[in-house]
């Protein structure tokens, strides 16, 4: 059986993602499509507009066969740890023959080129960069800038320009990394670019739908203006549970985010991942200014420090997630066996065992996957968080920071709409 995996958000599932879904399974000729999906807080470093689950549900529907959940750590991390965590999960399924990603430029021999040389960094690049950065450059700007001396092909760095192409050459990376076997296709990106706020004709951008959901002329006209930008299945999955679990912002976590960093001293706030010490002393210096999460963000803006970095760090804050989370057992540097596995996944373990794959949802005909899946893992398949035993010490931390943030979405979800709270083990898979 031929697999195709993509990793995604789907933050809501739109027309554009059901176009990746349709041309990942016709350019690969796959079988089947698993997607690795995002859960209850995005790589922006934000909620989701919606919960996992019921955008699980809205993929499912739209083609793919299973939609498994990337762990938080990963999901709100940097362009290079999200790639990294969410293909060591593809390349321990042992069935996933191929990636597809979607990128602006969409030639995977350039976008390989560039992996390829980020990777092994050669000293003349390294020193190229080096040089960039003493100017005071941003990162971003003075890599792109040592690539296109070092190439001599202002063209090729160009594409690091584009958010999408930077994260498909941060798949290739980690498959490099990984020595994996599976396959990258590159699907060039249709309509909107990522960051587009105006809606086009079909394929519109995932922040310009949001901002439209969030902001409508009238209550009721919510969806209205965006009816034609997502699948029929998708925009109806929204309409039912507008204003009963959705919309979410990060703005609804302000009064939530402002006790943690009350609670915070400029050399604590260091130890949370992606806070550097200039951040620190930013956030406490600006903390008496602290009105809303977004705000707080456009506050502590710099030259250097972009509004969507600012905001993760704010997330891994607020989420308890350290720099030392795995100072012990590093998810990606240890083997480490694991009880709860079995068949040919009892094999020698790769560097990544602590990890685990958990299902949100699945189509009842491709069962088949999930049978393969048990076979040839390296790594526990989770399917009820109950039965979720014997797991590695590395494991258990990961899937108890997801337990922990997807708790604290429902608590807002409670909060805002006045819904019953349906913890992390109360949730039921979407099984179509």
């Amino acid at each position: 059986m031929k697999i195709v995996g993509i990793i995604a958000e789907y933050n809501p599932f739109h027309n554009g993602h059901q176009y990746h879904i349709d041309q990942a399974l016709q350019k690969t000729g796959a079988d089947a499509a698993v997607v690795l999906m995002s859960g209850d807080f995005v790589q922006r470093g934000a909620p989701a507009i919606a919960p996992k689950h019921l955008r699980a549900k809205a993929a499912l529907l739209g083609g793919a066969s299973l939609v498994l959940e990337l762990p938080v750590l990963f999901s709100c991390g940097s362009a290079e740890l999200f790639a990294r965590g969410a293909v060591s999960i593809f390349n321990n399924l042992g069935c996933i023959s191929y990636l597809c990603f979607g990128s602006e430029c969409g030639d995977i021999k350039k976008l390989n080129r560039l992996a390829r040389i980020l990777s092994e960094e050669p000293e003349v690049y390294r020193q190229l960069l080096q040089d960039e950065l003493r100017k005071g450059r941003p990162f971003p700007q003075a890599r792109q800038t040592a690539l296109s001396v070092y190439t001599k092909d202002p063209s090729l760095a160009e594409i690091l320009s584009s958010p999408n192409n930077t994260l498909g050459i941060e798949y290739l990376k980690a498959l490099r990394y990984f020595k994996s076997p599976i396959q990258p296709f590159a699907i060039p990106r249709k309509g909107s670019g990522y960051n587009d706020t105006d809606l086009c004709e079909t394929f519109s951008s995932a922040t310009a739908i949001r901002n439209r959901i969030l902001n409508p002329s009238l209550p009721e006209d919510a969806f209205s203006s965006v009816a034609g930008q997502l699948p029929p299945a998708s925009s109806n999955l929204l309409r039912k549970n507008y204003q009963s679990s959705l919309p979410v912002t990060q703005d609804d976590f302000s009064l939530l985010l402002k006790y943690r960093l009350l609670c915070e001293s400029a050399s604590s706030l260091t130890d949370y991942l992606d806070v550097s010490k200039d951040l620190a002393n930013r956030i406490i210096n600006q903390r008496n200014d602290f009105a809303t999460w977004s705000s707080f963000c456009d506050l502590l803006k710099t030259r250097e420090l972009t509004y969507t970095r600012i905001s993760r760090a704010l997330l891994h804050i607020l989420l308890g997630i350290e720099k030392d989370t795995f100072r012990h057992e590093p998810p990606f540097c240890f083997v480490e066996d694991s009880g709860n596995i079995s068949g040919k996944a009892k094999k020698e373990r790769s560097s990544t065992s602590a990890l685990y794959a958990r299902v949100l949802g699945f189509q009842k005909k491709d069962t088949q996957i999930l049978k393969e899946i048990k076979e040839y893992a390296t790594i526990p398949l989770i399917t009820k968080l109950a039965d979720a035993r014997d797991l590695t010490s590395a494991t258990q931390v990961l899937l108890n920071l997801d337990i922990f943030a997807s708790d604290l979405y429902e608590s807002i979800i409670t909060e805002k709409f006045g819904t019953p709270f349906t913890n992390e083990y109360q949730k039921q898979l979407q099984i179509i």
